[in-house]
Formats: C-alpha cells, sequence, structure tokens
C-alpha cells in the first residue's frame, strides 16, 4: 500500500501543486529579479567578469569534506557500544587520515586567505 501511494499519489500531487502554484501566484518581475548577477555583487567597478577568489571554492570544499566527515562518523557515534575493536580503529584511522590531509593544507598554505581585491584598479565611490 505505500509503495502505491509512494508511486501514483506523490507525482499527482506535486503536478497539482506545481499548476496551482503556476495559475494563482503572482508574477511581478522588478529590475532586480530579472538582472543576471546572481551572486550579489554589484559590478560597480570597471569589468564585469572579474575573476573570483580561489578562497571561496577552498571554504565550500572544506564543509563538504568535513560535512561528509559528520555523516560517516555519525553511524559510529550512534552505535559506539555494538562497534567492536576492528571499527574502533577503522573510525580512528579515519580521523587520524583527515587530520594528517588537514595539516598538509595548512603546511601548503591553502587556509591563508588575504584580500588581493585591494589590487584591482578602481575608483573610490563618492559619498
Amino acid at each position: 500500500m505505500t509503495m502505491i501511494v509512494l508511486l501514483f499519489f506523490v507525482p499527482i500531487l506535486v503536478a497539482i501543486l506545481l499548476a496551482l502554484n503556476v495559475l494563482l501566484a503572482v508574477h511581478r518581475p522588478d529590475t532586480e529579479k530579472v538582472t543576471p548577477y546572481e551572486c550579489g555583487f554589484n559590478p560597480v567597478y570597471g569589468q564585469v567578469r572579474a575573476p573570483f577568489s580561489v578562497a571561496y571554492y577552498l571554504v565550500g570544499i572544506l564543509f563538504l569534506i568535513f560535512d561528509l566527515e559528520i555523516a560517516v562518523l555519525f553511524p559510529l557515534g550512534v552505535t559506539l557500544y555494538q562497534v567492536t575493536t576492528y571499527g574502533f580503529w577503522v573510525a580512528t584511522l579515519f580521523l587520524i587520515l583527515l587530520a594528517v590531509g588537514f595539516v598538509y593544507e595548512l603546511g601548503k598554505g591553502a587556509l591563508k586567505f588575504t584580500d588581493h581585491r585591494s589590487s584591482i584598479n578602481r575608483t573610490p565611490i563618492e559619498a
């Protein structure tokens, strides 16, 4: 019975809700909504396609790695009393490898974020 609900009722419900949204929702785009700059930066200073700093991507990648680490270690924490010594040492090895990778990143200077935006030639905004 549950599979019938999942396979038939849910797609029908989704289609009905989407149709209601298209028919009943207010659609009033303004100039801010239709601008192509979704990153939040206004193209005030010179070139529009200024390069982004790699620091944004590094922070995203590090967040992803440590978020996945928590997802891997959560089942271990839940079943800590049922895990054998083998499971404990596998988790310890995982944490050691993660720590070695983090120390390697620190040693390479990948986590030293500097602001290079001041080197871009731009005119100051007069208030």
